[in-house]
């Protein structure tokens, strides 16, 4: 798989300590909520998976399918592919997406939750690129900041090639160009 990197940005190692100290931050925000934790597939599950082990409190999880993509571009436009299963009425929630680029899907969930009546709903990624934001979300909890970089590996993909690389780095320009 290395023969598709340029180089690697974030080792396992880097990954983990961002990792374990994201939460121990949200352990520390959500003492006495009610935490719901919901996961964007499919990028978010080695990011989600790795970050639940770390808060050290009761929560639920979920998981939704959502995309704004189509091949390497955005649309634009946001479809659900897979809801959440349970209500989110009343719950605190935490949505663990793995990379946000323009913030349109983010700002699309992030307001359907809220007119689902959740208690409040809070964002967290690994990666954030800031310098591709159309929308302007806010998000809590941030890893890392990237440059615009086409990355993969941890959950992130290229035509879904990468995801499971236990570090993060970037693609090729002659792949994906």
């Amino acid at each position: 798989m290395k023969e598709f990197l340029d180089e690697i940005l974030y080792s396992e190692e880097d990954i983990d300590k961002k990792v374990r100290e994201l939460g121990a931050q949200i352990t520390k925000d959500y003492k006495d909520k009610d935490l719901l934790v919901v996961g964007i597939l499919k990028g978010a599950v080695s990011f989600m998976s790795d970050l639940i082990k770390r808060i050290d409190l009761p929560l639920t999880v979920d998981y939704m399918d959502v995309t704004s993509y189509e091949g390497v571009n955005t649309s634009g436009q946001v479809k659900i592919l897979k809801d959440l299963d349970n209500s989110i009425e009343g719950k605190d929630v935490l949505i663990v997406e793995d990379i946000i680029d323009t913030g349109t899907t983010l700002n699309y969930i992030k307001n359907l939750f809220e007119n689902r009546l959740a208690n409040s709903v809070t964002i967290a990624t690994l990666l954030n690129k800031p310098k591709r934001r159309k929308i302007d979300v806010y998000v809590k909890y941030i890893g890392y900041d990237i440059e615009d970089l086409f990355v993969i590996g941890y959950g992130l993909d290229y035509n879904e090639i990468g995801r499971n690389l236990p570090y993060i780095g970037t693609l090729k320009k002659e792949i994906y160009s």
